[in-house]
This record gives C-alpha cells, structure tokens and sequence, in this order.
C-alpha cells in the first residue's frame, strides 16, 4: 500500500515508521521543517522512543520512509491516510481546541483523490469522526463519504518511549461509518500490525471492531478517564488516610492483593498529553459526568493541597529557597506535557517562596528553555518537593540538600531511613 501519515510526532512517526517497516511506502507529512529534514537525514527528531532510531537509519536509506511538508506530495492517490494531529483542551474554558485537527483535515481534504481511507487516531470527543470531520471532508473534497472515500477511527493507545512494543501488545480497535469502511480499516490495520499473543484476552489479539466510530472514540475516552477517576480516588484516600494517622500505601497494597481491588496509586500531581486531557474531551459531550468531573478537580487541586500542607508545618514559605526534583511528568521520561512542576511552582511562588528546579533528564539550558530555574544538587535549600518518581531520586537524602527543613515527597519515592531526623510528608501517609 501507499500510505500517507499526517503529523509525525511523538505517535506519528513510530506509526509510519512501523507502516514502512511492514513492508508499505509510506510519506509523512509534518508543517515542522526541522522534523522533517531530520527524519529525511534518518536522524530521529526526539529522543526516548526505543527501536525508533535504528528503525529510521534502515527505512530510510532504503527509500521506503520520507517526509515532507507539502501535503499534495503525500495525500493524492494514497490508499490509507493516518491523521494523528494534536487535539487539546483550552485551558480557560476546558473546551476542546481543534485548530490544528481542523486545519490538518481542511489540508488533506484540498488534495484527498477517490479510493482513499481516512482514519483518525488522534483522541476525539464522541461524535467527532461523524459529525465534525465528514462533513469537513466532503465540502472541501467534493467526494462522498462510503462512496468516494472510507472514514473510520482506530484510537492510539500506546505510550511513549514503548510504542512499538504497545502496538503489539493491545488490541487495535476500530469503528467505521460503513460497512465497506470497516472492511477496508480491518484490512488496512491487519496489513501494518502484527500482535503478541494474549491468552489473558477473552478473544484473540488483534483488530476489534467496535461498530461504530462513536463506540470507538469512547473507547479510549473511556479507558484513559478510567485511569484519572482511579487516581482522583486513590488521592481522596491519601488525604483521608494522611489526617486519620493511616498508611494508605499498605491499604492499598493490601486492597489490590485480591482480583477485584484495582487502586492506583495517590501522587502530588497527573500529567501528560493523556491523563490530565481526556477527561475533558470526555466532560464536553457528557457534563452530567459528576464522578469524571469531580476527580478531574480533585487531582489538579493536588499540587496546592500538597503545598499548603508544607506552609502549614513551616509556618511560612516567604523568602524560603524551594526546589522542585522532576520537571518531567512521569520518571523516566523526558517530556513535560501538562508537568505538575508548573503548578507546584506557582502554589510556592504565591507564599513567597523562591523556586528552582533539579531533573536529570534535562540540562540547565533546556529547563531555563521551559521556564524554570536549574537548581544544582547541594546548594543550599529550605524546602524541597518530589514531583517526578525518577529512580534517581531514591536515594536522594538531606545531605544532597543542604539546609533542608522539610521534604514534600509527592511520590513516596523517598527511603524514609534516609530522611530520620529531617521532616518528610508523604502523599497518602501518616502526617
């Protein structure tokens, strides 16, 4: 097959890379001139995503991969076109913002020819393949949808740095608006995947379809906002067990020994392209979702609450030295994607503290890049405040910290035999 992918970023690039890599030609399409000069040059355009590299320094040479920019270079005669354009949430009214989805679809409709599937993976609001992006389709191309063309949507459902491995591993879900397009996006995907065997599913790994294009969209709304109602949970456990002189780390660990019990676990803060999103994409077309909405609040209100409690025990922050270890949202991975480090920063900053920040993922110039001042270990410090559980931080103690007279462990990360005689607050433990 001739396949076009549209926007190769963090998702999109592995995809076509593991299209091209399954034997298909495939042309990216990017509007980052930088990307796709590196992809062409077969350098990866960001680092962490395992295989990605060495996948590229094979595809490309061998002619089987290329980017461009020029979306009339990549759309006309394809048989399947892959949309995995961002989608986010304005951050004032919680809305979804379309703008680059839209503008990524008015550009492959102008130049979208008969025969072609379309298939969005970018995570949507339910209703969105059918309602916003049909009829988007149609006017601009001309052509008629189950006619002309095929629309389905087939949700991403892998993380970064483990892509390859993910698309393995999970089903592929799909839903088209037509019969013909289900049978065209099962062929399609059976095409450019291959799974592992899974004997824990109750049916075979592999392509799922769900019926329809709405069943597969809440599919990944579904599961993801899951995963932020079971941390909002786990938090409102934390604080109960926290002020009632309980470990709620042992209960949970102790809940989840039996099948039934999930819990994820408490934290100072959820980030990510995914987590802190989809609640949102979800609240906009059902806002009688009291449960999803209520834990949406409860785990952005954590980087406050957390904070208060230090201002509480310190009395005040004003004029304190604060630092923050982890920039990245989750250990391990260099990305700061809706990062809890910003709002931790800004609680600190509103009682006067003063705010740096440690990561050993990141130079000095790439933190100062994303706002925020490098703090080097062993300087003087009054207060620190364990965002990002990376390994490193497990053995950090105060005589890596100077001065310190609280340590706010966002994580319980920390090895409290390291810590005797300095105070440490814990998420979810015994205050």
């Amino acid at each position: 097959m001739r396949i076009a992918v549209v926007a190769l970023g963090k998702i999109g690039l592995p995809l076509a890379v593991q299209f091209a890599s399954s034997g298909h030609e495939v042309v990216g399409v990017d509007v980052n001139q930088a990307t796709v000069d590196k992809i062409n040059t077969g350098q990866e355009p960001f680092p962490g995503e395992a295989e990605l590299q060495e996948r590229l320094s094979e595809l490309i040479p061998e002619g089987r991969l290329r980017a461009t920019t020029d979306y009339s270079e990549a759309i006309p005669h394809a048989d399947a076109i892959v949309i995995v354009a961002p989608v986010f949430v304005d951050e004032q009214t919680s809305e979804p913002d379309f703008t680059y989805m839209d503008s990524a679809t008015k550009s492959l409709a102008e130049h979208l020819t008969a025969g072609t599937l379309v298939v969005y993976e970018t995570t949507l609001p339910v209703g969105t393949t059918r309602n916003r992006y049909k009829p988007m389709i149609e006017e601009i191309s001309g052509l008629t949808e189950g006619v002309d063309f095929h629309l389905a949507y087939s949700p991403e459902r892998v993380l970064t740095g483990r892509v390859f491995a993910d698309l393995q591993k999970y089903p592929k879900l799909i839903g088209a608006l037509s019969a013909e397009g289900t049978r065209r996006v099962r062929n399609f995907y059976e095409a450019v995947l291959q799974f592992d065997e899974r004997p824990d599913l109750s049916r075979a790994n592999g392509v799922w379809d769900l019926g329809t294009t709405e069943a597969s969209e809440m599919a990944k709304l579904a599961e993801t906002t899951y995963r932020d109602v079971n941390i909002g949970l786990a938090n409102q456990f934390g604080l109960f067990a926290s002020a009632n002189g309980i470990d709620v780390h042992k209960v949970i660990e102790a809940c989840n020994s039996q099948p039934y019990s999930h819990i994820h676990r408490p934290g100072i803060a959820v980030g990510g392209h995914c987590i802190p999103v989809y609640p949102r994409l979800y609240l906009s077309t059902d806002p009688e979702a009291e449960i999803v909405r209520t834990a949406r609040d409860l785990n952005a209100s954590m980087p406050e609450r957390m904070v208060a409690r230090a201002e509480a025990l310190l009395g005040s922050l004003e004029g304190l030295r604060a630092v923050v270890l982890g920039a990245a949202y989750r250990g391990g991975v260099k990305e700061t994607a809706f990062s809890g480090v910003f709002p931790i920063m800004d609680a600190l900053r509103a009682r006067g503290a003063t705010v740096r920040v440690h990561d050993p993922l990141y130079s000095d110039d790439e933190l100062r890049g994303l706002g925020l001042e490098p703090y080097d270990m062993g300087d003087p410090v009054d207060l620190v405040v364990l965002h990002t559980d990376h390994a490193e931080y497990r053995e950090i103690s105060p005589a890596d910290l100077p001065g310190v007279k609280l340590c706010v462990d966002g994580r319980a990360a920390t090895d409290p035999a390291r810590w005797v005689g300095t105070p440490r607050i814990v998420v979810g433990a015994a205050e």
